[in-house]
Formats: C-alpha cells, structure tokens, sequence
C-alpha cells in the first residue's frame, strides 16, 4: 500500500484537460482487481498506446463519441496520395499546420505517460508502442518508446531524404510567411486547424536547399498519412518485442485501424495475455483477457506496483 500511496501523491499534479476526453464511467473494482492480477503476473509488459492517452493533455482524436473530430465535423485527415501527388494539398497542409504548430508541439505530458514512465524505470516494461505522432511519452522521459506512425517532430525531404527538425522547419515557414498569424483557432489531430481558402492560397512553402538538381525536392513530416503504410521493419520489430513480452496493455486506442490491431490479433496467437482500458468498445475487446471501458489515468493511478 505504501507504493500506491507514492504513485497517487506524485502523479495527481499532472496536467489534465478533460475538453476532449468523452463521456466515461467510474471504474469497476472486480475489473480493476483482474488488471491488478495480470499486471502482477508480469515482468515484461509491453504497452500499445493510442489517442485515447492523449486527449487528458489537451490532443483530440479521431473516432470518440461526442468529442472525436469525427463526431464535430466532416472533415478528414490528409491522405498520402493527395499528399504526395498534389502541390496544392501540401499548401494547404503545411498553412494549416503552420498555425496549429506551436499550440500542438507545447502540450505536456498527462498523469498517463508519467506513470508508465515511471513502470519503465522500474523495469516493469519493455517497452511502449505508440499510435501517436505527438512525443509525449518522450516528454514524460519515456526511454524505449517505438512510434509506430512515425513522428510530428521531424521533417523530411521527399526526394533526397534531407531531414530537419519541425521547430527548424517552422522558422524557414515563419521567414517565407511573416505576416500570417490567426487567433483563437481550435486545433484538430495533429496540429491541423481551419483556415479561409485565401490565407492557403497566399502561404509560401519552402522547397529543399539540399537539392541541387532541376526537380526541387519538397517536404512531408515524418507521419505516415492515411492511405500509406506503416514500414515492415518498424513492424516486425514490434512483433519481436510481442515475442519476448509476457503481457500486452493497449491504452486508449480503439484498434480500429489494422497498424495496431495486428498486435493484439498476434498476442492471441501467441497464447500472450492481454488488456484494454479504452473509453468504449474497440475492435480488439474479444481478444482481451481484461477490459476496462474507463479514462486511462483513472485506472493507472489505481494500479499499485
């Protein structure tokens, strides 16, 4: 008791914003004590992360009933195609992302990613696989952290492969744009936001330096967009990290889309117990040895080491 006493005392003061998290229910005590039994019968979890461990920082997601961007509007994310194929969809991405940028690159780690922070340092997981593009297990200092969907912090050249920072990349957008700044704008998943059609058509978007032949390189953050693939490598060595685990623990991810929920699928294959706190049903529920339908911190904070 004296353990959990410390987790609660230290971790309370993290920083919540509960705009985005979606209507939930207390939690279960009989499912709470069954989590408290797996992850006490594991000495090597591994951690799937989605949204849902986001939105109590302030991110919103995609799919949650009522709060998700789904549920507010019609508008969809980016696809790669699009990206890749056309100059006037990266104009519009990069404006857009241009404004939500430093609203999205200053959010904090919530009470969530400090606790499996703190599991790490006390060597409880291996390691935490993340759905998410924001570096908040990093910021939560977070060690053995696998972006499976890459990251919103890194920028590359789509034709010679010149990588810069995204804080880099902003000031040569802040040099080509200096009069562009709009207020009081709501950010979408990943730093997007509404703009008017005129301020798109007036953006400028830097072309890489690092090019020297006619064909000008031009650059995509290091995301995989819907529509593309996340890299083989990336995830066969997830899957050689669900090999050696003795429990997979997804937290706040609907498993809707196959890049996560192949993991849950192969942890069933390989007879490898398996959890979900996740606010509503997932695709991955009939998998799971536990579920719990709860905020991720509410179930976190309970759970004694």
């Amino acid at each position: 008791m004296k353990r959990s006493f410390r987790c609660l005392f230290n971790f309370t003061r993290g920083n919540a914003n509960l705009t985005f998290v979606p209507h939930h229910e207390a939690v279960i005590e009989s499912q709470l004590e069954k989590l408290q039994m797996l992850i006490d019968n594991s000495t090597n979890l591994l951690i799937l992360t989605g949204a849902g461990i986001s939105t109590e920082s302030g991110i919103p997601d995609y799919r949650s009933e009522s709060v998700g961007l789904y549920a507010r509007s019609n508008h969809r994310p980016i696809q790669h195609q699009d990206f890749m194929k056309f100059k006037h969809f990266r104009q519009r991405y990069w404006a857009r992302n241009f404004i939500g940028w430093p609203t999205f690159s200053n959010v904090q780690p919530n009470v969530s990613h400090q606790i499996l922070a703190d599991w790490e340092r006390h060597g409880k997981i291996s390691s935490v696989v993340t759905q998410n593009v924001d570096r908040l297990h990093q910021k939560a200092e977070s060690k053995a952290v696998v972006e499976l969907h890459g990251c919103a912090y890194e920028v590359k050249c789509m034709k010679c492969n010149y990588e810069i920072s995204r804080h880099d990349f902003q000031n040569l957008l802040i040099e080509l744009n200096p009069s562009l700044s709009v207020q009081n704008i709501e950010m979408r998943p990943d730093a997007d936001v509404e703009l008017s059609q005129e301020l798109i058509n007036t953006f400028r978007v830097p072309h890489c330096q690092q090019c020297c032949d006619e064909v000008e390189g031009f650059f995509k953050p290091n995301i995989v967009f819907f529509g593309d693939n996340v890299p083989k490598s990336r995830v066969e060595f997830v899957f050689s990290q669900l090999q050696s685990c003795d429990c997979l623990l997804v937290l706040g991810s609907s498993l809707h889309v196959y890049s996560g929920y192949r993991f849950i699928v192969r942890a069933s294959e390989l007879g490898i117990p398996s959890a979900i706190i996740n606010i509503g049903p997932t695709r991955g529920d009939k998998f799971a040895s536990v579920k719990l339908s709860a905020k991720c911190s509410d179930v976190l904070k309970k759970i004694c080491m």
